[in-house]
């Protein structure tokens, strides 16, 4: 699974800025949605990003893709089956000869 850093670099960099950092101060810094800031939070979720965010957080935070996620084997859960009853199709009726 990959597991995103953001919460431990937000806090290095409030620490170096000497000020806090709020995802909010990030999303408007990089571009990227704030929502899905907090889906990176969050291991379990499993967010998928785009190259383009990834490239934008390495930039605001001044790091390397590896200081921003790392991969850790062994804590990939399986997907929920989805619990909806699949669609129906309509039954083909026999051709008259």
């Amino acid at each position: 699974m990959i597991i995103f850093k953001i919460k431990e670099l937000m806090k290095e960099k409030a620490e170096r800025e000497g000020h806090k950092i709020t995802l909010q101060a990030v999303a408007d810094a990089t571009g990227v949605n704030r929502t899905s800031l907090s889906k990176m939070t969050i291991p379990e979720y499993g967010h998928s990003t785009s190259t383009t965010a990834i490239d934008s957080l390495c930039a605001y935070f001044e790091c390397n893709v590896g200081d921003l996620m790392t991969y850790r084997p062994g804590m990939v859960e399986e997907k929920k089956v989805s619990k909806k009853k699949p669609k129906k199709t309509k039954e083909q009726k026999p051709v008259a000869e």
